[in-house]
């Protein structure tokens, strides 16, 4: 479900809202402009000072990644490489050739060009698993902003509740104003607990999700290449392949036809 993070978000944040309004509180009561402030540039400026610009320019193209999240069709890519098994074995190879434009996939096009190009099998699994390396890497620097926000927001939270509590010890002469002071210095600290633990670390966990599901979709690929490479039988190749598959979603594969390669590129 694409929309599950900001629906997650969303909840979590209604049902503070409605515990605090069942106890008696007020909404507005919440609503506090400089704490606010505090938080959002405090918790930009800490995280701007630990990252470089580059992956801080990033942080917004992310935000849409984590809420949108791509969803990967194992067994789609299950009967794809089927399909490329069973052409291969009964054209040779160098049949796949005119497949490969048609692949949307940059990862699996460079894999059957190195295997159409005659690449020795070991030299191909090594360049495609620095591949899977390579964008592993990158994706847990994505989301090192986002951890690195969730660690600092609680901390600029309470640096705001102890100057609101400076600001309330030094009016102790005007005892009416104590109450919505001492209240107003604690929101700084709920905005830093809530934005960590309902926005940057859920998003963080989102994005290292992602990249999870995205290198088991990679490892998948290069298992099925490596398979087409050796002439394994299409029967084999799917059996290899769908222990990729959850098992309760792996009927779909089993019981289906495969697609053709072209077949496939055009659902893409």
């Amino acid at each position: 479900m694409k929309a599950n993070t900001i629906i997650g978000i969303i909840v979590a944040f209604v049902g503070l809202a409605v515990a605090a309004t069942m106890e008696g509180s007020q909404i507005p009561a919440f609503l506090n402009i400089p704490a606010l402030l505090l938080i959002v540039a405090g918790t930009f400026g800490a995280t701007f000072a630990g990252t470089t610009m580059e992956h801080f320019k990033k942080a917004p193209t992310l935000y849409k990644k984590a809420f949108s999240g791509e969803t990967y069709d194992l067994n789609e890519v299950v009967q794809q490489m089927v399909g490329f098994a069973e052409r291969a074995r009964r054209e040779g190879l160098l049949a796949l050739e005119d497949e490969i434009a048609q692949i949307d996939d940059s990862f699996t096009r460079k894999g059957l060009q190195l295997v159409v190009d005659g690449t020795d099998p070991e030299l191909v699994r090594e360049i495609l698993e620095n591949e899977i390396d390579g964008m592993a890497a990158r994706h847990a620097l994505g989301a090192q902003p986002f951890e690195k926000a969730g660690g600092f927001a609680p901390t600029i939270g309470i640096i705001g509740t102890v100057m609101g509590l400076v600001h309330v010890l030094q009016n102790l002469s005007a005892p009416d104003t104590l109450g919505p002071a001492i209240s107003g210095a604690f929101i700084a600290t709920l905005y830093g607990v809530a934005s960590a633990n309902l926005v940057f670390l859920p998003l963080a966990n989102k994005l290292k999700l992602l990249s999870h599901e995205e290198q088991e979709l990679r490892c998948l690929a290069l298992e099925g290449i490596l398979a087409v490479q050796a002439g394994d039988n299409p029967r084999v190749v799917a059996d290899k392949l769908l222990a990729f598959v959850p098992p309760g979603e792996r009927e779909a594969a089993d019981g289906a036809p495969a697609k053709s390669p072209a077949a496939v590129a055009e659902a893409a």
